[in-house]
């Protein structure tokens, strides 16, 4: 299910009046649906086309992670999803956002990217 980007029906202003909506949704106020990046024995991904004919890849199912230690970059099987800042759930259910926190084969590691958004798994390692 898209989300809606544009302006609520109804709001009130700064002095507390109601004011109500002055057009119908647009289509360029539209966003994409969540990707729920999940862990998985392989890559998957998925090329979207989007606005001006650009290309946007998802990455639906992710398997290595690119990790940042104090050697360098080093890309690392994933695991699973230890903790999750922005749900719960998704760490019950493996799925992979900004900000989680990864367990992989070297260590448990903080995801920088957006998977969803970038089409990889960036990450730093944690102490």
């Amino acid at each position: 299910m898209e989300q809606f980007h544009g302006k609520p029906k109804r709001k009130t202003s700064g002095s507390g009046k109601k004011q109500r909506k002055f057009r119908d949704k647009r289509l360029h106020e539209m966003g994409g649906p969540f990707a729920s990046t999940k862990v998985d024995e392989k890559d998957e991904v998925k090329l979207d086309r989007t606005r001006g004919s650009n290309i946007k890849v998802r990455l639906m199912r992710a398997a290595f992670a690119n990790i940042t230690t104090p050697e360098g970059m080093k890309k690392a099987k994933i695991k699973s999803v230890a903790e999750s800042p922005d749900n719960r759930h998704h760490a019950r259910m493996n799925i992979i956002t900004k900000g989680a926190v990864i367990e992989t084969e070297i260590g448990k590691a903080r995801v920088t990217s957006r998977p969803g958004q970038h089409g990889v798994v960036n990450a730093i390692l944690l102490k």
